[in-house]
């Protein structure tokens, strides 16, 4: 865990101290944002999920347990649910405008500095929809670990199961990814002098997606 985050109180202190709490929020907001960028990829809605982790951190900065791993795992345990109650809010909407309804404006400097983000974390993205065909639970350690840089302790506290479970979940994330992959590489092109085109597409390819072969090897930190 990184010295200066408990020097300065973490979480806790943070809630109580409108000046620490100003603290807080600046040294972790581009990593939420980086976080939030991964998984949606409209501005208006990246600033407001991001603002929404932050005011969720007021009800739930109690649990933060600095033993368990960063701020920065803990905070993405929370923003995990909120862009999950996003997901469900937005399914659950019959009419598109519902959703930009109250919404406070950004100045084009904010979308600007948003859209970047969103570029930047493109690959992000492509990597978390490869990974879509995994059961929820080996789905959530993988994007954890794999995309969003976790150790398994932190992927395992910011679930809020064991690390022994984090780790079965990972070993078989792993596997059916590489299993998958290895489906996909027979079916390309033997011929590499072949004159037609092939697809760049995941979908429909017989060419194995490079984000699913990113995600499905190398090892985890403990």
């Amino acid at each position: 865990m990184d010295g200066t985050e408990r020097l300065r109180g973490g979480p806790a202190a943070a809630v109580r101290d409108p000046r620490l709490f100003e603290e807080f929020y600046r040294r972790h907001v581009d990593a939420v944002m980086r976080f939030v960028a991964r998984r949606v990829d409209d501005p208006h809605t990246a600033a407001d999920l991001t603002a929404e982790i932050f005011l969720a951190v007021l009800d739930s900065a109690h649990s933060y347990r600095p033993r368990l791993g960063s701020e920065t795992a803990w905070l993405y345990g929370i923003a995990r649910n909120v862009v999950s109650s996003e997901r469900r809010r937005v399914a659950r909407e019959a009419e598109r405008d519902l959703r930009f309804s109250g919404r406070r404006l950004l100045e084009a400097d904010d979308i600007a500095r948003i859209e970047d983000r969103l570029d930047a974390e493109s690959p992000g993205r492509r990597a978390l929809a490869a990974l879509a065909s995994l059961p929820e639970g080996e789905q959530a350690v993988m994007e954890l670990i794999a995309v969003d840089q976790l150790t398994v302790t932190e992927a395992a506290a910011a679930l809020g199961i064991r690390q022994v479970t984090a780790r079965v979940r990972l070993h078989r994330a792993r596997k059916a990814l590489r299993e998958e992959a290895d489906v996909r590489a027979p079916e390309a092109d033997p011929d590499p002098a072949a004159p037609q085109a092939r697809s760049t597409s995941p979908a429909g390819s017989g060419t194995p997606d490079p984000s699913l072969l990113h995600v499905a090897k190398g090892g985890a930190r403990a």
